[in-house]
């Protein structure tokens, strides 16, 4: 895999991230519908799902669809740090044992 692809499935899979990172934050203001509609983190979220949806299509031009889906794993390490540093949760060692599965096994999907 070039350092190109690998970047843009990086970028993917963090934009998966971010936009259930704001999503999470647009659920602590939804007293109604109305500010369900106004609620700006809802919009900044689904943006954020809609660019991970576009590089995942652009990756499959590159890399077969059995290697995408997995790789998609990452945004759970990037969950993981997004709610450990922006959310204040907890990280215990399941946590810990599940992220270390996970690099594992993208380093043998990408070699």
């Amino acid at each position: 895999m070039s350092l190109k692809t690998f970047s843009i499935l990086i970028l993917m899979t963090l934009c998966g991230s971010l936009g259930g990172y704001f999503l999470k934050r647009a659920s602590s203001n939804l007293d109604s519908f109305r500010t369900l509609i106004l609620n700006k983190f809802i919009y900044i979220g689904g943006l954020f799902y809609c660019l991970g949806a576009i590089l995942n299509i652009i990756l499959l031009k590159y890399i077969p669809y059995s290697l995408v889906l997995p790789l998609n794993s990452i945004t759970y390490i990037w969950t993981l740090l997004l709610g450990y540093f922006l959310l204040g949760e907890r990280i215990g060692k399941y946590k810990l044992l599940g992220i270390l599965c996970i690099i594992i096994g993208v380093v043998f999907l990408t070699k």
